[in-house]
């Protein structure tokens, strides 16, 4: 054996003996043997619920946000279902866990806003068929005005109640007062429009339809700077003379709820072709025959389904 071989096999031996010191081939030969899978847990055919609900959250009706007025819906698959949970589930843990804090500095300003503008525009032009026309925004055809809405009905009474504002941390009330005196002299202020509760017995249709201010404020909607309490105390301060540079979103949001081709107006007059019904007889009679939430949803919406809207559905069958 030459000395190469010699020097060889020295260093097998010292590199082996390193190798059982260390366990080396142990660790190996334990990763290299495959393991059973686990056998899988039997699940109970019932869903699992949490053992402690707080009382509050588990009588709290979960709300559902988007751009228009909401009627209840089922999810129409597993994943999507899921999705939606996800989601309300967000919408109680930032209901429950968000803490208050200072008011914003310029939360003063920003009240003054609110009553220091200046009528710039005339009033609206009404025709014949009851739409009213405002001159610089032709596409935005409403045909009921904030005093009528007021008077018939609307938002369970409780749209001027005191309103606590997360995004402002402060609560706004008696925002009332600012409305003209005429819209008020007949009404019942503690019914119409400042109850504490959401009564519908109060809405023009005695049903329940929307959200809240709060669920708006939510949802993102709200433009604080202008209008804390959203799109009808946007509308009773444009049909009044003020223009502001929310102007073209708050009628961009009306266009698509109520406006020629909006989305609640269409599904209500479809709902009026499916009843065969092709006359709009005096206020309340028809209505009945077809949803009442959704002509709540269009009258809070400042439209209601009138005769030549019902012609041109009935035409283009």
């Amino acid at each position: 054996m030459t000395d190469y071989e010699t020097r060889r096999l020295e260093n097998i031996k010292r590199n082996q003996a390193l190798i059982n010191e260390l366990g080396i081939n142990k660790v190996k030969q334990e990763t290299s043997t495959k393991r059973p899978p686990p056998k899988k847990r039997k699940l109970s055919p019932s869903t699992s619920r949490p053992t402690r609900v707080s009382a509050r959250i588990a009588t709290t009706e979960r709300p559902v946000y988007n751009d228009e007025p909401s009627i209840s819906h089922k999810a129409s698959s597993r994943s999507s279902r899921k999705s939606n949970v996800k989601k309300e589930q967000s919408v109680v843990v930032d209901a429950v866990e968000t803490k208050a804090q200072s008011p914003p500095a310029d939360l003063e300003d920003i009240r003054k806003g609110w009553t220091s503008w200046e009528s710039v525009a005339p009033p609206p032009t009404r025709d014949e068929d009851g739409t009213f026309h405002f001159d610089e925004h032709p596409t935005f055809l409403p045909n009921k005005s904030p005093a009528e809405m007021l008077a018939e009905g609307a938002f369970g009474g409780s749209y001027y109640r005191p309103l606590y504002s997360k995004s402002l941390r402060t609560t706004v009330e008696d925002d009332w007062k600012e409305l003209p005196g005429e819209w008020l002299k007949d009404l019942n202020v503690e019914r119409y429009l400042t109850s504490s509760s959401y009564d519908p017995e109060v809405n023009k249709f005695k049903v329940r339809c929307g959200q809240s201010i709060e669920e708006w404020e939510a949802a993102g909607w709200i433009a604080h700077a202008y209008d804390v309490r959203g799109w009808f105390q946007w509308y009773t301060r444009f049909w009044q003379g003020r223009r502001c540079d929310d102007d073209d979103r708050q009628i961009g949001r009306w266009e698509r709820c109520v406006g020629e081709r909006g989305r609640w107006r269409r599904m209500l007059l479809k709902k009026y072709l499916q009843a065969g019904v092709k006359t709009v007889a005096d206020e309340g009679v028809d209505e009945e025959e077809v949803s009442p939430v959704m002509h709540q949803t269009c009258h809070q919406w400042a439209w209601e389904v009138r005769q030549p809207s019902l012609d041109e559905a009935w035409a283009g069958q």
